[in-house]
């Protein structure tokens, strides 16, 4: 990810995409294209019906329990703080970092435990962390060492040692949408930081223009990995490329404070990728973070969402605990925390990516699954107004959050608190769209008739007693 801020979910306040808070805050480009490959067309439209993923960062980074990748990185940034024990000089901070790979055995790796907890959840797809910006690979790349199936790291005996594939196997098995996520920076390659000069910052530590041909190099080594992915791990639906900063000069945005950082052209021919990545996945959805055209084919605000809806493909990607990789007693969101924000998501537009970090025994923390086995409980009930819907307006009034049906015949009604325990009362009075004309009503996961009437756009529903068992939200679902 790009900065690892470490504040909770940030709720913002712009509604146009072109906000340059909303683009320093994470990654939503100015100029969005939409598609005109039917087939991806298609896939997103089939991508937004999905509306809650999962999403994965793991690597050697998770031995040390630290922020993924970022402390490689020479900038003097909170996230980028690097532990005296692991190395007092940078130099041997690196050294120490990247033997890493000679430790790495997560002999408890079970993705179809994973699985099972992320669907029971009502989780539709997955996106993983085929390689982070340390470059170290989680799949059998032929470009590199420096991968979880070399015999240098102690996981390439285990035969599910292309965590990769066995990852995007098994989801794919259980009905997931496949996301590889893949980071255009690669701090191992000697193509990017090359050798003879020390890195500066998080950006090539060379003018590509200088040495065509390093930078030439590079190009092929990006284009070949990510071949790789794309022929020979099965149907993949979304391509999720990371590091923005890896881009055409002439698409800085000035006003995006880390996009100032960029100094030199580092075009990576995202059209010769994305052909390539199309003509092996045939509708395969793009996603060239902050980088706007057309190969951003989905916005990605990263632990934010927007506070208004967006008109366009649109997901936010949040922590469940503080990290987005794995830390010893990581702070983890409360269940109705999550489904809150998943609420406010939602209702907005947007698909919820939750980040959950396998340890470096190769599971979950023991929390992750009693969350996700609290969320299944709720969605077992509600999952009829989550998935398959649109935003709709009003969108948010008040504690009252919209989405309606394909079809525009539903309408369904969350009532949330953002109290620490949720309890609904016995009267709720609010608005719909004046349009709609409401036959039938009633609250999911209660079986008692509702009391209900309609005045102009104000309806109140009376709730009966057994509404205290209801958890998190009131869901009213009204059929025209």
């Amino acid at each position: 990810m790009f900065i690892k801020p470490k504040t909770k979910t940030i709720f913002l306040s712009s509604f146009l995409i072109s906000s340059t808070f909303f683009s320093q805050a994470h990654n939503v480009s100015e100029g969005y294209q939409k598609p005109t490959d039917p087939l991806v067309i298609q896939n997103l439209e089939n991508w937004q019906d999905l509306k809650f993923g999962l999403f994965m960062h793991w690597g050697t980074y998770s031995q040390w329990g630290i922020v993924e990748s970022w402390s490689l990185c020479p900038e003097d940034e909170s996230w980028t703080q690097r532990k005296s024990e692991h190395g007092k000089s940078y130099n041997k901070y690196v050294e120490n970092y990247e033997n890493l790979q000679t430790t790495f055995n997560p002999t408890q790796f079970n993705p179809q435990k994973w699985a099972d907890a992320a669907k029971k959840a009502g989780m539709k797809y997955v996106v993983f962390t085929t390689k982070h910006h340390d470059g170290f690979v989680m799949f059998d790349t032929q470009q590199s060492d420096y991968k979880i199936t070399s015999s240098k790291t102690p996981f390439s005996k285990n035969p599910k040692s292309d965590v990769t594939k066995e990852i995007f196997n098994t989801f794919r098995k259980e009905g997931f949408k496949i996301g590889a996520y893949f980071s255009k920076p690669d701090w191992h390659s000697d193509d990017y930081w090359w050798s003879y000069f020390p890195p500066k910052d998080r950006n090539v530590n060379y003018d590509p223009k200088k040495y065509p041909e390093r930078w030439n190099n590079f190009k092929k080594f990006t284009f070949n990995q990510l071949n790789e992915i794309t022929s020979n791990y099965g149907k993949i639906d979304i391509l999720w490329l990371d590091g923005g900063w890896v881009r055409p000069f002439n698409t800085i945005d000035p006003k995006v404070e880390w996009q100032r950082t960029i100094k030199v052209e580092q075009d990576i021919d995202m059209d010769k990728i994305g052909i390539m990545a199309r003509k092996n996945q045939p509708g395969i959805i793009v996603v060239d973070r902050t980088v706007p055209g057309k190969w951003e084919n989905y916005v990605t605000p990263e632990q934010a969402v927007p506070e208004h809806a967006l008109s366009i493909p649109w997901e936010s990607c949040i922590t469940m605990g503080d990290s987005f990789s794995y830390v010893p007693n990581d702070n983890y969101k409360s269940s109705q925390k999550i489904i809150e924000t998943l609420v406010k998501i939602i209702s907005r537009g947007g698909n919820y990516l939750m980040n959950i970090a396998p340890g470096p025994n190769g599971d979950y923390d023991a929390i992750v699954y009693q969350r996700l086995n609290e969320i299944s409980t709720w969605m077992d009930h509600n999952q009829s107004a989550v998935f398959e819907t649109r935003a709709v307006a009003p969108y948010h009034d008040g504690s009252f959050y919209y989405t309606q049906s394909k079809d525009g015949k539903t309408l369904n009604i969350f009532h949330i608190e953002e109290k620490t325990n949720y309890q609904a009362p016995s009267t709720l009075n609010f608005i719909i769209p004046e349009t709609f004309k409401p036959k039938s009503l009633i609250v999911l996961g209660l079986k008692n008739r509702i009391k209900w009437k309609k005045s102009g756009d104000l309806i109140e529903i009376q709730l009966p007693e057994d509404r205290k068992k209801l958890k998190y939200t009131t869901v009213i679902q009204i059929s025209e």
